[in-house]
């Protein structure tokens, strides 16, 4: 299943705090979000199971994982305090 290739799907609040980082920051960004879902600084949100979180120097990914349809549906992006309100 790793060599499989995962289509990556963005939430509109995911999208619109890329578009509002300078463009150095959206490329670290989605370089990260690029190796999903089996690359990087990844843990499980507590109390879920399907949820994850990539870290991004200060910034903080909340993603999900379809395996069965191979799909990385980036819910948020946020800074590290702001992503888990």
């Amino acid at each position: 299943m790793k060599g499989d290739e995962y289509i990556t799907q963005y939430s509109k609040s995911a999208r619109k705090f890329l578009k509002s980082q300078d463009a150095k920051t959206q490329a670290q960004i989605v370089e990260a979000i690029d190796k999903l879902p089996w690359s990087g600084d990844i843990t499980t949100i507590g109390g879920t199971k399907d949820t994850y979180r990539l870290r991004v120097r200060s910034f903080r990914i909340l993603y999900r994982v379809d395996h069965g349809k191979l799909i990385v549906m980036v819910i948020d992006i946020d800074n590290r305090g702001d992503v888990y309100k």
